[in-house]
Order: C-alpha cells, then sequence, then structure tokens
C-alpha cells in the first residue's frame, strides 16, 4: 500500500478528534468562565419584603336600611253578599273594572219585597186611623172624671185601650221599616270603592241572603299595604343601637321605605311605615310591619312578592373596608392584617363586623382611623412579616371587576 492510501484512512479519524478536543476546550473555558463571574459577584441579591397594597382607614356618615320581605295586600277588602234571597234579574258592572261606593253590581227580583212594604205601609195607615179613635174617646173620658160623670174603670180602660193603639203603631211602623230595608237591599250596591274581580254568579241564579259564597269581591288598590317580616332578633338589635347612640334616629324620615319590586326594579313611590304588629309570630320569630304606598297607577297588586328597604337608623362614623381585607380565621373569625408603620411589618386585628355593604363591610369593632389595611397581597403575609406597603387603587379594581354584588342595605346621606 502506498503512502498516500494510508493518509486517505488516517486522515478523517484525525480530524474528528481534534475538532473533539476543540469542542471539549470551549466548554471548559465556558464553565471557568462563569465560575469566575459568580465568585466575582457574590451570587444573586437577597429578596426585598413583599409589597403589599393598603387602604387607610377613614371614617363616613352612613344611612343604614334593612331589607325586609314582604308581600302585597289590598288596603280594603269587601266580600259582596246578597242580603235578601231572591233570583238575580240583571249585573250592572264589568268584571276587573273599578266601582265606586253605593254603586248597582246586581239587581235581585224585588217584586215580593214590593209587596211587603206596600202591606207594612197599610198596616201603618189602619194603626193610625184606630189610634185617632181611642185617642178621642180618652180624651173625652179625661174631661168626665173629673166631674164625675163616668166611673173611674172605664176611664182606665180608655187609658190602656190608647197605651195598646199606640203600641200596635209602633210595631206596624217596625215592620215597613224592615219591608223597606229588604226592598232596598233587592239592588245589591258597593260597599266600598275599588276594583271588581269577576263575578262568582250569573244573571238567572238564585241567591240567599248571606250565603256563604260571595257573588264579587271588591278591592281598594290606592292606596295599598305592604306587610313586611322582621326578625325579633333585628328588631332587638336596632333597638339596643339605638338606646346606647350608636345609631341616630330622625323622625322626619325614619318612617320612609323604599320598595323593590320583584324583578330587582324600584318602586317610583315611597311609602309610609304606619304600625308594628304587637305580637310575634310563634312559628317564625318574626313581627309584621305595615307600610302604607300610594298606587296610583295600579303597578302593586295583593299577594305580589316583594323586597322593602326600611331605614334604620344613621351612624356617623362608620367603618367600611373592601371585603378583600378581611379573612378568616380556622374558627371562622373575622381579622384584618393592619401594616404597622414604625415596625414595617403586617400586624392581625380581630374584627367585628356588622353587615355586609355592596362590596365592602361595615366594621363594628377592631380597627382605628388611620390604620394602613392590607387588601391587596394578603395571602403573601403572615402576622409578624415585613412588608412593603403601597396604596390600593381600589377605584381601578372595582372598575375591572363584574358587577356581581347584592343590593346594598345602606346608603351614604
Amino acid at each position: 500500500m502506498s503512502i498516500t492510501a494510508v493518509n486517505r484512512f488516517v486522515l478523517p479519524k484525525t480530524q474528528s478528534a481534534m475538532v473533539s478536543l476543540i469542542a471539549l476546550s470551549i466548554t471548559m473555558s465556558m464553565m471557568m468562565s462563569g465560575c469566575g463571574d459568580a465568585q466575582g459577584q457574590g451570587g444573586p441579591p437577597p429578596a426585598g419584603p413583599p409589597e403589599v397594597g393598603t387602604i387607610t382607614v377613614e371614617s363616613e356618615r352612613l344611612v343604614l336600611a334593612t331589607e325586609l320581605p314582604g308581600r302585597v295586600s289590598a288596603y280594603l277588602v269587601s266580600e259582596v253578599r246578597p242580603q235578601v234571597s231572591g233570583l238575580i234579574l240583571k249585573r250592572s258592572f264589568t268584571e276587573g273594572q273599578d266601582v265606586r261606593e253605593g254603586q248597582v253590581l246586581y239587581e235581585i227580583d224585588p217584586a215580593t219585597y214590593q209587596a211587603a212594604y206596600d202591606q207594612a205601609k197599610a198596616a201603618v195607615a189602619m194603626a193610625e186611623a184606630s189610634l185617632t179613635a181611642i185617642r178621642s174617646r180618652a180624651e173625652r173620658f179625661e174631661g168626665l172624671i173629673k166631674i164625675h160623670a163616668i166611673g173611674e174603670q172605664e176611664f182606665d180602660d180608655a187609658a190602656a185601650a190608647l197605651q195598646q193603639a199606640e203600641a200596635a203603631l209602633m210595631v206596624s211602623e217596625a215592620a215597613a221599616e224592615t219591608a223597606r230595608i229588604n226592598l232596598s237591599y233587592a239592588p245589591v250596591k258597593a260597599p266600598i270603592s275599588g276594583r271588581i274581580g269577576k263575578s262568582g254568579i250569573t244573571v238567572g241564579a238564585l241567591v240567599t241572603a248571606y250565603q256563604p259564597v260571595s257573588l264579587a269581591t271588591i278591592q281598594t288598590l290606592d292606596p295599598i299595604y305592604v306587610d313586611l317580616t322582621q326578625s325579633t332578633t333585628e328588631l332587638l338589635r336596632l333597638r339596643r343601637h339605638i338606646e346606647d347612640g350608636v345609631l341616630g334616629h330622625d323622625e322626619t324620615k325614619q318612617n320612609e321605605v323604599e320598595l323593590i319590586m320583584e324583578d330587582g326594579t324600584s318602586y317610583p313611590l315611597k311609602g309610609t311605615l304606619q304600625f308594628q304588629d304587637v305580637m310575634v309570630s310563634p312559628t317564625t320569630g318574626s313581627v309584621i310591619l305595615r307600610v302604607v304606598f300610594p298606587n296610583p297607577d295600579r303597578v302593586l297588586l295583593p299577594g305580589m312578592f316583594v323586597r322593602a328597604r326600611v331605614r334604620e337608623g344613621v351612624k356617623e362614623e362608620a367603618i367600611l373596608i373592601p371585603q378583600e381585607g378581611v379573612g378568616r380565621d380556622p374558627k371562622g373569625n373575622p381579622f384584618a392584617l393592619v401594616v404597622d408603620s414604625a415596625a414595617g411589618t403586617a400586624e392581625q386585628r380581630m374584627l367585628t363586623l356588622d353587615r355586609a355593604i355592596g362590596a365592602k363591610w361595615l366594621v363594628s369593632s377592631g380597627l382605628s382611623l388611620g390604620d394602613h389595611v392590607i387588601v391587596e397581597g394578603m395571602q403573601r403575609v403572615r402576622p409578624g412579616d415585613a412588608v412593603k406597603a403601597v396604596p390600593f387603587a381600589e377605584d381601578a379594581t372595582q372598575a375591572s371587576a363584574p358587577d356581581n354584588t347584592p343590593p346594598p342595605t345602606a346608603e351614604s346621606d
């Protein structure tokens, strides 16, 4: 084999070894360079305290209100029933329309009652005629007894006959009045003004006096009642807060009530709290509050379920914090983390919460004015940890969040 042939087989192996050696040298140089940089800089810088968003606790004047469930009921209800028996000859109203007091609704056949009244009037006339003759006889006997022309027995009989005739006239007059009243009941009239429902009977039907089935029902819808249910627990709490001075009591506005319809819309007119029931329901442990609402457009109908916002009072220095700033311990007790400005650490405060108002909690105790409450980054912090406090962009957060909070139960005055 020639030298040229040997070089053809040896040279490629030599080149491959050289390439591997060069790659190994480059890798070692990079590793040594990295180690030198790490030794020269001393490693990554240590992490600082976590950054948290805080709000400053401030007080505001708040008008507190409670939402109570309720049901609409008619202001006046009258079940129309016949007061005499007879055949219905005519119906004089349109179902579902308004009727006025004294308007004729039905007409009962008056023939028998007219005859009874005429007979009673004739009996009165007979009694009056008989009384005239007996009275004249008694007056003559009164003159004769003075001159002893007749005996005392005859005079006593004449006086007794006069009294009997007068009594008979009174009986006849009473019977005539009864017959007149029965005749006046033949046209069945509306006892109150309001909206009448469907007719429970048709023309040609026979009705009886004071029957259990009503002919129709009339309901006064303007104004109208709303009966609210309030638990005794809420009632006692409200009284205690007013007595302790926690809530102010404004008599001029205290009885104003706002109404929320079944579809969530607000009723445009305000009602007036009329009275509070004096008896507690043994089954629900609640009392009834009756509110009167104007209802000119007949929007409110008896039987509707509604919610009413009843004004409780005014809290002059209310403290509200976002719900994100309130946590719960393993026992469910609420707490907040407050930044200690001097030490720069987080401090835990146990809270007493009154209620949720929109996306905030009304705090009864546990916080003071000027405290910096952690609202954002609360999950990364434990009590005693060092923190870096920055202002929390509350408006921006609420603007980007979906509006799925329940309707507020308090309003600023």
